[in-house]
């Protein structure tokens, strides 16, 4: 492995306060109201398979009626089918092959034996990639394919990797892989306008155009320990996955790998950022080859930027949520909810829907973890279950429910998620796949403990001004 000398990494809590400050350069906006009543007629449902050729209406109804069978009964999956249809522009993709990953191991080493098994090209794009051992080994491996004849594009955030030394993109540049940096910090270096407020938040790896990876996890040493250990941390420090506090906790997080005809759609998501972005014109690859049906899942790749009317991934929530009949199950490391996303919770509390949270106990970002908690009064008398990750740095973003709706990706369920990153999320429509996020979720349920109406109220005076002080900045967290 390469043995560069290492270099210091920018103190946590400074790039925390840099991020914060920087983020005043830019104007308010705000959440859309997204009603799902009020979506257009229902119209046929479209479905793509193999090569982006569209089913016809007799096959995509033939899927649906295996859809509502698969869910038990329910009606919740056509719902979405005709609410998701109404808000984006991209058909569910049929035939896919989703593979649950959790936490760092298991997403790493599935990562790199793609890496290794690349013919053609490589699409790699990241909020956060550290100097450090993973970094390094990736470093290692992809220099490697790029020698080899394999073409390697790299994205990576401009402030998400501020601590990492321009000697670690210069090997990669000079080795021949092309690096472009997201809405650089430096305005001098800015080729589509300079807006530093908006962050691409996206971790996304694209594998010869046949297999894709997506989720929560950055590229860092701090995933490299499994959830299911048990270790002692303290909060505090820089949001988003970086070295420092936290780290002596194991990071819980979740991704997914994807194989089949939907992988063409996170494709077209990674080159529209690099054109959006104006890098330098990609090498000639085949980054669409003909995809052919490795599975039953149902998925649509949904991805959000802050250049978009408004967040097709905070709309798809919504909906989701409202349309819900059973239970509602939420894992997030950032929760800062709006108000619209609040008034839903709740609103499916008093329909009947079993609501439940599973938030951080511990985190790396204070003022985040506390301006969630300022919420929690309001969710609890609502009547929203809230749980509490024990034992471990809660860092994975997922929802599944009824059973049969499934999401994962890098969206936290706060204002900068929704309003100021580019972020990327896969839903997937199925029961097979929902008991296997539901079973996910009883493991890290497990895991946690509950926060009672009662108990909250008896916190102490300076738990509640943290809350206080947390809240004034969620908008700008």
């Amino acid at each position: 492995m390469h043995t560069a000398p290492r270099r210091r990494f920018l103190d946590p809590t400074v790039r925390g306060l840099f991020a914060l400050c920087i983020a005043f350069v830019a104007g308010c906006s705000s959440l859309p109201t997204i009603n799902p009543d009020m979506a257009p007629p229902k119209a046929p449902l479209q479905f793509s398979a193999s090569n982006g050729r569209m089913l016809s209406q007799r096959q995509s109804e033939a899927i649906v009626e295996r859809l509502k069978r698969d869910g038990k009964g329910t009606d919740i999956l056509e719902r979405h089918l005709a609410l998701e249809e109404a808000i984006t522009d991209t058909p569910l993709s049929v035939g896919n092959r989703v593979v649950l990953l959790e936490d760092g191991p298991a997403t790493y080493d599935a990562m790199f034996a793609a890496i290794r098994n690349a013919r053609d090209h490589i699409n790699m794009e990241t909020y956060i990639l550290e100097e450090d051992e993973i970094g390094l080994k990736f470093a290692d491996a992809l220099i490697e394919k790029q020698r080899a004849g394999v073409q390697v594009n790299l994205i990576v955030d401009s402030v998400g990797t501020l601590g990492t030394p321009r000697a670690f993109f210069t090997r990669l540049r000079e080795a021949g892989i092309k690096v472009l940096e997201f809405n650089p910090v430096n305005p001098l270096y800015a080729k589509a306008g300079w807006n530093v407020n908006q962050r691409d938040h996206r971790k996304l790896l694209v594998v010869d155009g046949q297999v894709a990876f997506l989720g929560g996890i950055n590229i860092s040493s701090v995933y490299s320990g499994s959830s299911s250990g048990r270790g002692s941390g303290s909060s505090g420090g820089s949001r988003g996955g970086s070295r420092g506090s936290g780290a002596k906790l194991p990071w819980r997080d979740t991704d997914l790998q994807i194989d089949g005809p939907v992988v063409a759609d996170f494709q077209r998501l990674f080159i529209q950022t690099w054109e959006r972005q104006k890098g330098e014109p990609l090498a000639e690859r085949n980054y669409y080859p003909p995809l052919a049906r490795k599975g039953n899942a149902i998925v649509r790749a949904i991805g959000s930027s802050p250049s978009d009317p408004f967040s097709l991934i905070y709309a798809t929530f919504i909906s989701a949520i409202d349309a819900a009949e059973r239970e509602v199950l939420l894992t997030n490391a950032y929760f800062v909810p709006d108000p619209q996303l609040r008034a839903s919770l709740i609103a499916a509390v008093a329909r009947g829907v079993d609501v439940k949270l599973i938030l951080p106990s511990r985190t790396d970002s204070w003022l985040v973890f506390h301006a969630g908690r300022w919420h929690y009064e309001e969710l609890l008398q609502g009547g929203v279950k809230i749980y509490e990750r024990r034992d471990a740095l809660l860092h994975a973003k997922t929802a599944v429910i009824d059973g049969v709706w499934s999401t994962v990706g890098s969206t936290n369920l706060d204002w900068r998620s929704f309003l100021h990153n580019q972020e990327l999320n896969a839903v997937i429509l199925g029961a097979d796949f929902g008991e296997r996020m539901r079973a996910a979720f009883a493991r890290d349920l497990a895991d946690s403990h509950e926060i009672t109406l009662d108990a909250w109220r008896k916190r102490s005076p300076s738990v509640r001004m943290k809350e206080f002080i947390g809240h004034m900045w969620g908008y700008w967290l």
